[in-house]
This record gives C-alpha cells, sequence and structure tokens, in this order.
C-alpha cells in the first residue's frame, strides 16, 4: 500500500495528505463483499488543503460492480428493496427530497413557459431506479444505466423507463438529455473526473448536470464508523473538492449545497452547467 506521503490529492494536487482512519476489518454496517475478507486493510488520507478524503488499499475490487455489488448489497431483494423505499412517508424519504430540488431547480434553470417538450433525464448508475419512478411520476422521460443487467431488467419491466446495460465509460450514442444525473455514483469510481467529463458529449447544450456524493467534512466529526467512508467509496468530498472535480471535468458548479438526508447521510449536491 502507498505510503501518505507518497500520494498527492486527486482534486487539487497537494502531495500534504495525512491518514485520519485505520481499518484493519469492516467497520459495523459495511457490506462483507467477496474481497473484504481475512486481509483487510485500508486507509483514508485526508488532504488539508481542499478537504478532500482518499480510501486506499490493496484488495482486488475490480469486479465489484459486475454483479457482485447487486448481489452483496441486495440479493434477491431488489424488487422488495424498491418497493420498500417508494412506499416511505416523504418526510423520510432522501429520494424524494432528491427529486423535489432537482425539478424546483428546473424551473429556474428554464424559464416558465420555455418548455415545449417532455424533459429528459439520463440517471448513470441507477440501481434500484426509484429515482426514475419518481421522476416519472414528475412527467419526465428518463433513461437509466447501470452495469448490472438485473438494475436494467428491473428499470424496464417495473419502473417502466428506458435502459442501457454497460459501463458508462464504454457505451457508444446514448443522444442528448435535458439533465444527466450522478446520484451516489462518483464516489464509486478511482477517476470520478472521467467520468464527469464524458458526460459531456450527451449533455443538451442548456441542460444541466446533478451530482450527489458523501460529505466527508461533516461525517469525519462522527468518526470511523460513518457510512460515507465505507470500502465502497474510493472519494469522499468536501465543498471545496466537489466544485474542484467539477472544474476539471469542464463544468461549473453552479450550486454546492450540503443537508443531512432523513437517512442521516451526510451529503453534498451540486448543480453543473457547461463552461
Amino acid at each position: 500500500m502507498q505510503l501518505a506521503q507518497e500520494l498527492s490529492c486527486y482534486c487539487c494536487g497537494s502531495a500534504e495528505l495525512s491518514t485520519t482512519f485505520i481499518y484493519n476489518e469492516p467497520p459495523i454496517g459495511e457490506t462483507r463483499f467477496s474481497f473484504s475478507g481475512s486481509h483487510y486493510h485500508r486507509e483514508v488520507l485526508c488532504c488539508p488543503a481542499c478537504g478532500h478524503y482518499l480510501s486506499i488499499h490493496d484488495m482486488d475490487d475490480s469486479e465489484l460492480y459486475d454483479q457482485a455489488y447487486v448481489d452483496s448489497t441486495y440479493g434477491d431483494r431488489l424488487r422488495n428493496t424498491f418497493d420498500k423505499i417508494v412506499s416511505l412517508d416523504p418526510t423520510k424519504s432522501d429520494n424524494i427530497g432528491r427529486c423535489d430540488r432537482i425539478v424546483e431547480y428546473s424551473k429556474h434553470h428554464w424559464p416558465s413557459g420555455n418548455t415545449n417538450h417532455t424533459r429528459t433525464i439520463l440517471d448513470i448508475g441507477s440501481g434500484l431506479c426509484v429515482f426514475l419512478h419518481r421522476m416519472k411520476a414528475e412527467g419526465w422521460h428518463g433513461t437509466a444505466l447501470d452495469p448490472d443487467p438485473r438494475a436494467c431488467e428491473h428499470a424496464r419491466a417495473v419502473v417502466g423507463v428506458d435502459a442501457v446495460c454497460g459501463n458508462f465509460l464504454d457505451v457508444g450514442a446514448l443522444g442528448r438529455f435535458d439533465v444527466i444525473t450522478f446520484n451516489k455514483v462518483l464516489e464509486h469510481v478511482r477517476d470520478p473526473a472521467s467520468m464527469l467529463s464524458r458526460s459531456k458529449q450527451f449533455l443538451d447544450p442548456n441542460g444541466f448536470v446533478y451530482i450527489e456524493v458523501p460529505d466527508g467534512e461533516l461525517a469525519s466529526r462522527h468518526g470511523p464508523v460513518r457510512e460515507e467512508f465505507f470500502v465502497e467509496h474510493h472519494h469522499v468530498f468536501s465543498s471545496a473538492s466537489l466544485a474542484m472535480l467539477a472544474s476539471r471535468a469542464g463544468y461549473t458548479a453552479q450550486i454546492v449545497e450540503r443537508l443531512q438526508e432523513p437517512s442521516a447521510k451526510y451529503t453534498l449536491r451540486a448543480f453543473l452547467s457547461l463552461t
């Protein structure tokens, strides 16, 4: 494993990273993946310049999102978990708050009376597709993109939206969308700037990108057991590092805001436009 002094910050390039948390076993609540066995060891490093967190380890998680993530996280409960989430009381639903915020922002992004077509939205890493289920109810036309074929079939058969199965960095022509969303996705990849940058070719010039990522600044105050720092998260962001990520990918962060969601997750969300 590389030492902290041998690494630099992914977002700002600082070489002054320091170790914040050390894990020699999975923390309570973390999903036990096949790679997190008897040799579990990882460290979470923090950049004092921009507040970004980086998780480093030598475990082989290269196949995590082929099928292992759905297997380990939901098993055969994908439909049951979906039903449970969409039936939550609105005051207890992270998803309803997310959708309401996007709808609210869209009204200001596109002036009233300037909409002459159904708004289109591409959700990258759609998972259970509870997000597009809600956005469909709001009158939007959604397309789900996920690497797991079961998630895509669920999106088509249960939610009734278009679905594309594949890795976003490898898929071909998708068309143009008014909105592209990364809901708790960018923290799961080692190079989130490349993924975010690729979205530019699929975004309508007048559209916007919506991002949600874990907020490391607030979560770190509660110690190492917070789910924001679980093993599947390579990056945990600060408000500054999220804005830097947007700029690196060719976007301008119009809004970056933080909240604690009904689920108790500390979250940063951002609205981006093309620069």
